[in-house]
């Protein structure tokens, strides 16, 4: 069964088509409050997946939240849809890190020049090689950004909606620790984010019953954290100017 969910899982878990993404843009910017999130593509955030990990690498797979994991990266859209995921790192490697080394950042996959997506302060503030914009750290330095973060979090707040509707639909997977494999889960979890593509597909949305994780901790001597700053600015002046115009993301650049 496994085999032939994850067989049609590109075809269900697929970054939006161009005319796709003006209704991811409007869907973040509804979910903000400001036209300025229209240049929003989509949310990411980590989600620990409990398993039973090695007798031999224990110690690994043991997270900050003090349970032994394997973390789930994953991007959602406007609707909590899975548009990517990345699973398999253990759950003591810091969020930034298992950003760094997937498919998404080391490809330039996603999102495209012109677009950002939305992370939690766990995660660095970059224009390139993907454009990813964070919340400016507390306490923030006017009122500008104060409106921003706010805007910025009822946006992003839907991938983590997204991963308490996943552990509400198969609280039997994801509210105990897995007794598979540690190199099987990515399969058990590309599954359950299938089926729950399929399942908002056809009209079947669950009320998550769990709180999502809190921002993760900054990564430590982390030199990048301050490279998309100057755009996020931009973003920032975009949602408090009178109208709320959309700015253009220029530092975009995947050249």
């Amino acid at each position: 069964m496994s085999k032939a969910v994850i067989g049609i899982l590109r075809q269900l878990i697929a970054f939006p088509s161009a005319d796709d993404l003006e209704a991811v843009g409007a869907g973040f910017a509804q979910l903000a409050g400001s036209p300025a999130f229209r240049v929003v593509a989509g949310a990411i955030d980590g989600c620990h997946i409990r398993i039973k990990p090695p007798a031999s690498d224990v110690q690994c797979y043991f997270n900050r939240k003090l349970f032994n994991s394997v973390q789930l990266q994953a991007i959602t859209d406007h609707q909590g849809k899975f548009l990517d995921i990345f699973v398999g790192y253990p759950g003591s490697v810091h969020d930034a890190r298992v950003l760094k080394n997937s498919p998404v950042y080391t490809g330039r996959l996603f999102p495209p020049a012109g677009k950002c997506i939305l992370g939690d302060g766990g995660y660095p503030c970059l224009s390139a090689p993907i454009c990813l914009m964070t919340p400016y750290r507390e306490p923030v330095q006017n009122a500008v950004q104060a409106r921003y973060n706010r805007k910025h979090s009822r946006a992003r707040n839907i991938v983590e909606r997204a991963f308490g509707m996943l552990k509400t639909r198969w609280r039997s997977i994801f509210f105990k620790a897995l007794e598979v494999s540690p190199a099987f889960v990515p399969d058990v979890i590309a599954c359950c984010t299938v089926l729950h593509n399929l399942c908002l597909s056809n009209g079947d949305i669950v009320d998550p019953e769990v709180a999502e994780d809190d921002d993760g901790p900054p990564e430590p001597c982390n030199t990048e954290a301050s490279a998309g700053e100057h755009v996020r600015d931009n973003l920032a002046a975009a949602v408090s100017a009178p109208g709320n115009c959309v700015p253009a993301l220029h530092e975009h650049d995947y050249l």
